[in-house]
């Protein structure tokens, strides 16, 4: 695969992840909210494709749990919505 592919996406991964921390710190995103985790998980993947042609363990590690963190508050939002679908079901 071309080097200027891997590293291509590689540094929009990062660009990404950059971008949803400093739009949360300019309280431009919702920490809880579906584009700032869906830019996470994207930048993370980003990352961990490049990382497979390129590979640094700490990196790699950070990234997987970077995934995991997007995963789980997407999850959350989704609980979130889904309880707000269904009013009166409760009890």
């Amino acid at each position: 695969m071309n080097s200027w592919l891997i590293d291509g996406t590689g540094l929009l991964g990062a660009a990404l992840v950059v971008l949803a921390y400093c739009m949360l710190q300019l309280e431009r995103l919702d920490p809880r909210g579906l584009a700032y985790n869906v830019i996470n998980l994207v930048g993370a993947a980003g990352l961990v494709f490049s990382l497979c042609f390129n590979f640094n363990l700490a990196s790699f590690i950070i990234e997987i749990f970077w995934i995991a963190a997007s995963l789980l508050g997407l999850f959350k939002l989704w609980q979130r919505r889904n309880g707000e679908q269904q009013p009166g079901t409760e009890g």
